[in-house]
């Protein structure tokens, strides 16, 4: 019996809706994937972009920098735990810029010892035999100074006092360095501490840009 004309009509009509969205779903697909690849590139291009102006700018001061605080890249030497019992300051270069009055992390009523993170910092760090933990030279050049404030308390007391442009030996008590818990291989548990701190004017960090640094934490999110 012939299929009346009015159901074969309605059958092309959903032949043609299926056909439609069909088309649709792959051309999303499609506009989807170009999307994705241009949202890559940009992340690229922003990922580079970031990458050179800091290097540049981690260039720039090894090269004002280096030549004057690589000198100290062999004091660390084997010294005697048992002799740190409190943080000890011992001024190799006065600087003749701003005081560091305080790096306390935490506040106090007092004003001049409000949290200071006026400067930035190259520094050489070693434990009692001798051997260098962590330091800013490597490959012939200054890694990025770290950013003042905020650091092990040892640290914080043992800077105050120090001038822009100086230059300072600071001992530290393992109680005001990592105490019983220690910091890897080469920082055990109850581990006195020493090191050289050059102190130079702060270092505006470059800016990473707002859609890279989403795009890390939405990366780091994903991970856990």
């Amino acid at each position: 019996m012939a299929t009346p004309k009015s159901q074969r009509i309605g059958i092309w009509i959903i032949a043609i809706v299926l056909a439609i969205g069909t088309m649709g779903s792959f051309l999303a697909m499609i506009l989807g994937t170009q999307n994705q690849a241009t949202d890559q590139a940009n992340i690229k291009k922003m990922e580079a972009e970031y990458q050179t102006k800091t290097a540049a700018q981690t260039k720039q001061l090894s090269d004002k920098y280096y030549p004057e605080f690589s000198q100290y890249g062999t004091a660390p030497a084997v010294f005697n735990a048992d002799d740190i019992k409190e943080v000890t300051k011992t001024d190799i270069k006065v600087g003749d810029g701003e005081e560091i009055k305080s790096s306390t992390a935490q506040k106090t009523d007092s004003p001049e010892n409000q949290p200071d993170s006026t400067y930035s910092a190259y520094y050489i760090g070693w434990n009692p035999k001798g051997v260098i933990f962590d330091q800013s030279i490597a490959d012939g050049a200054l890694k990025a100074p770290i950013a003042g404030g905020g650091l092990i308390p040892g640290w914080e007391e043992g800077v105050k006092g120090m001038k822009i442009g100086g230059i300072r030996e600071i001992s530290i008590p393992s109680e005001k360095a990592y105490g019983s818990t220690g910091s890897g291989e080469n920082i055990p548990p109850n581990t006195p501490l020493k090191f050289i701190v050059m102190a130079i004017p702060k270092v505006n960090e470059i800016t990473m840009p707002p859609e890279l640094l989403q795009y890390y934490q939405t990366q780091y999110s994903g991970q856990q």
